[in-house]
């Protein structure tokens, strides 16, 4: 493909994802003609079964924990004979419906955004038959036709893992994507799986009241975080009241009479009446003309790009999960902007995963950006490490806060900052000035000398920061 005329070309987006939709956002205001193909509606599993249901009812656990706290700070609660109220409650089915009633409205304000720009959104399932041609397919099977595209992007994402042991049934046996039919608390809780996905999942339940078991194959949960993030996290969980079954794996999960029986390799039982499975996800690559008109795909299964979202095909784009390089809606995003940015003409600087800020949605939470403890430890990166526990800081105290830190990566010599964790409620929040820093290259006497609120938790980062300052 020669230069490209953004004016004059065509764009084909498979998936109304965060890859899908901000990829057409671009491209629309880029100047070309563009449509996206969704087969379950805009804003994909991300906002309809995914990261905005999740965060949703994990918010609603997160403030009957509130109430938890209520009690240290002076706060009783009565009813109106003036009793006190020993515990809040959870109404599955009504916090289910404002869940999924929350995410149909992201959606619908999604796609009326792209309506604004002139995207087009057609309902069906696509794929590629040529690298500029794109077939529907209608609901109901049916060929709806062909559309020709200058530019396609390919960005259908990813589906829960199923193992052949281990079936969902939707009642009993849950992915992550079914448990917003549910019409009744589980009363017991088995969740299989103690990544992010498991881990977020497992205290939501907890908070909203059910008895959780938490089997986890690792020896500790969430065994690709920062370790101390880590530890944290699993004593806030036992502290609650969840069991976490470590070095657990799970052999199988079968329906029996009123709930169902996780089987182990190690040959024990635990019952629960139901079970959440939070095992990994497969992309959505397979079926949809990628290998045909010769995109490479890893051995995984993921779109193979490079840090434009190129593909091995010319004119051919990927973004989001399908690529697997970073699970996260924000770096979809930035993929599919991206993509569009190069594909279209327009300035682009590639992916830099190395700031890129995460979070996980426990309670508190674990965010985290640049350098990892495991490159410090291991020698890939020579940096010091201050880590300041949150139960000092007078805000944390004021608001009863007692886990949590935050922990920033310095260089040694230059003191810039090259990575963070903060471990605390609404980290996703506090890790923006550490982001701002890493990204920015700012060592640690810039951050320590900026105003921060007192008293404030944020200023628990300026205090890692002047901690840090080099001695010569």
């Amino acid at each position: 493909m020669g230069a490209v005329n953004a004016r004059s070309s065509r764009v084909v987006i498979l998936g109304g994802g965060p890859g899908g939709y901000e990829a057409a956002l671009v491209a629309a205001h880029l100047g070309a003609e563009v449509t996206v193909v969704e087969r379950t509606g805009i804003g994909g599993a991300a906002v309809l079964t995914d990261c905005v249901p999740s965060k949703t009812l994990i918010s609603t656990a997160d403030y009957l924990s509130d109430f938890e706290t209520a009690a240290d700070l002076g706060v009783h609660l009565e009813d109106d004979e003036g009793d006190e109220v020993a515990d809040a409650r959870a109404d599955l089915p009504e916090v289910n419906r404002r869940v999924l009633e929350l995410a149909r409205a992201q959606s619908s304000d999604i796609t009326a955004r792209l309506g604004e720009v002139g995207v087009r959104v057609v309902e069906g399932a696509a794929s590629l038959v040529a690298p500029g041609t794109v077939r529907v397919e209608g609901a109901d099977g049916a060929d709806d036709g062909r559309l020709d595209a200058d530019v396609v992007l390919v960005a259908t994402g990813a589906s829960p893992r199923v193992v052949p042991t281990a079936v969902p049934d939707g009642e009993r046996i849950l992915t992550w994507q079914q448990i917003y039919d549910l019409r009744e608390l589980p009363e017991r809780l088995v969740v299989v799986g103690s990544g992010v996905t498991g881990a977020e999942l497992a205290q939501a339940y907890l908070g909203l009241g059910s008895e959780v078991v938490l089997v986890s194959s690792r020896d500790r949960v969430l065994p690709g975080e920062d370790p101390d993030a880590a530890a944290v996290i699993e004593d806030v969980f036992r502290k609650r009241g969840m069991e976490v079954l470590g070095r657990s794996r799970m052999a199988a999960v079968e329906r029996v009479e009123g709930g169902v029986v996780v089987r182990l390799e190690d040959g024990r039982e635990v019952t629960g009446t139901h079970a959440l499975l939070a095992v990994g996800s497969v992309p959505s690559t397979r079926g949809i003309g990628l290998e045909e008109v010769g995109v490479d795909l890893l051995p995984s299964g993921h779109v193979a790009v490079d840090r434009v979202s190129r593909t091995s095909v010319r004119g051919v784009y990927a973004a989001g999960d399908c690529t697997g390089v970073l699970p996260l809606a924000s770096v979809a995003a930035m993929q599919g902007r991206i993509a569009m940015s190069h594909a279209l003409g327009d300035a682009v600087a590639p992916l830099q995963l190395g700031v890129v800020s995460a979070n996980i949605f426990t309670d508190p939470e674990i965010a985290t950006v640049g350098i990892t403890q495991k490159d410090v430890d291991e020698e890939r990166v020579d940096a010091e490490v201050l880590m300041l526990p949150l139960s000092r800081n007078p805000r944390a105290k004021m608001l009863g806060i007692t886990d949590g830190f935050v922990k920033l990566f310095a260089q040694k010599g230059s003191g810039a900052v090259v990575g963070g964790v903060v471990v605390a409620p609404r980290a996703s929040e506090l890790i923006f000035p550490v982001t701002l820093a890493v990204q920015h290259r700012l060592n640690v006497d810039q951050v320590a000398s900026t105003f921060t609120v007192y008293p404030s938790l944020s200023g628990s980062i300026a205090e890692a920061a002047r901690r840090l300052h080099p001695i010569a």
